[in-house]
């Protein structure tokens, strides 16, 4: 059971990151939320912060998978475990950069 945890953590803290983060969006856009923190208006300023943190939980998980302390026995375990690491990390980057590079309510 703990081989197969290693294996989906990566992507399901992608998917949970990615709800949270489009979540996030749909509130800022519901609801007028007015400031401005670091010369960004404070929804851009909430948004980048979302996608910095799940970025960060992401190279977090990586690092755990790398570490012996977490490692599984199994070298096949090992290696998807490592490349299911990646692809959670290059999915958060892939589907969450629009939060910070396009306009955050229509």
């Amino acid at each position: 059971m703990k081989d197969i945890f290693r294996i989906l953590i990566a992507p399901l803290v992608w998917f949970a990151s990615f709800s949270a983060v489009y979540g996030l969006h749909g509130l800022l856009c519901g609801h007028e939320v007015s400031g401005v923190v670091l010369g960004l208006p404070l929804e851009r300023a909430y948004l980048v912060a979302a996608y910095v943190c799940a970025i960060a939980v992401q190279v977090v998980l990586i690092v755990a998978l790398y570490s012996s302390r977490l490692a599984s026995p199994s070298p096949f375990v090992r290696f998807v475990s490592h490349a299911t690491g990646w692809v959670g990390l290059i999915a958060t980057i892939w589907s969450l950069v629009p939060v910070v590079f396009t306009t955050y309510c229509g």
